[in-house]
């Protein structure tokens, strides 16, 4: 494995970060052993860099991964919805509880949107860069499937960022790749830090997977590249591709055989709140029921914790 500075943070982080979402409640929902050993797996081979979030419910299987493993040094970026002071508080308070750390390395607010969006949630980004100047947080930041977004977060001054991109441009809202290539490249030459998400396009690329993370690898403008996996296999898969830029066939069976898809209960009542909570416009409601889109979806799975029956879910 090899790492990277991230930016100007001072971070040096392993050029695979372990997306763990993939692991969580909102994803596989393994329980917590069997998904805190895949992290010691990842941790083994060379990744120190693990991306969290208050939505995903993954902090427990971090801490009792750092503590199998021995490594409490891990470099971890959470993330939070918070727009008030107050929320922003418990969100920091509750990733230093769950986490058992004094210091989280990485902070950043969720799925931003553009410069607006930000504006909005300035409460709660003034309380992160108070705690960042204490020295509870590292670095500050925001997650975004906008190139808005991007563009917006050197006006804040934030010191990462954590965009959509791979090779098809999926789940980029507001233009295409091409576009988000040039944000992304404007927001490291300001010393930003930059790890990308979904380089299999949330599982919807496994086809061509190595062409995909030939092309995430490749950005020069992207310090790490976060990768969701739910298995040992993925994470020898995927650490195996970097050394050696191929899959051996086993890998290519691997991947090829383990699609994933959003999938919606029979109970659905129909209320609409998943939808209003997409931002890729991947669901509608036709005769009381919600549907996907799957062209559109990227499997992020942020509509299943708005639904009030638990009728969602990525399987």
């Amino acid at each position: 494995m090899e790492y990277t500075k991230l930016g100007n943070t001072g971070l040096e982080v392993s050029r695979i970060c372990f997306g763990t979402l993939t692991i969580g409640p909102l994803q596989a929902n393994l329980d917590i052993q069997s998904g805190a050993e895949i992290i010691v797996r990842a941790i083994e081979r060379g990744i120190n860099f693990f991306d969290t979030a208050q939505l995903y419910k993954t902090y427990k299987y971090l801490k009792t991964a750092m503590k199998a493993s021995g490594k409490h040094d891990l470099i971890i970026s959470t993330k939070t919805y918070a727009y008030s002071a107050k929320q922003a508080i418990a969100a920091v308070e509750e990733a230093r509880r769950e986490l058992d750390r004094d210091i989280i390395d990485i902070f950043m607010l969720h799925e931003q949107e553009s410069i607006h969006t930000m504006r909005g949630h300035k409460e709660a980004l003034d309380v992160l860069y108070k705690y960042k100047a204490k020295g509870v947080i590292k670095a500050v930041g925001a997650s975004m499937h906008h190139i808005a977004a991007v563009e917006g977060a050197d006006k804040f001054a934030m010191d990462v960022i954590h965009p959509i991109l791979n090779l098809e441009g999926l789940g980029i809202v507001d233009g295409n790749r091409r576009n988000m290539e040039r944000a992304i490249a404007a927001a490291a030459g300001s010393g930003i830090g930059v790890f990308s998400m979904k380089p299999l396009g949330g599982g919807n690329l496994f086809g061509k997977a190595a062409e995909c993370l030939k092309y995430a690898f490749s950005q020069k403008y992207v310090h790490s590249v976060a990768i969701g996996m739910q298995t040992a296999a993925e994470v020898d898969a995927n650490c195996n591709f970097y050394e050696n830029d191929e899959f051996c066939n086993e890998e290519k069976k691997l991947l090829t055989s383990q699609p994933r898809k959003i999938h919606i209960e029979s109970w659905c009542s129909g209320c609409s709140e998943c939808v209003r909570r997409c931002p890729h416009k991947a669901l509608t409601i036709k005769n009381n029921r919600a549907f996907a889109h799957h062209a559109k979806c990227v499997l992020c799975g942020y509509c299943a914790p708005v639904c009030g029956q638990w009728a969602i879910k990525i399987v």
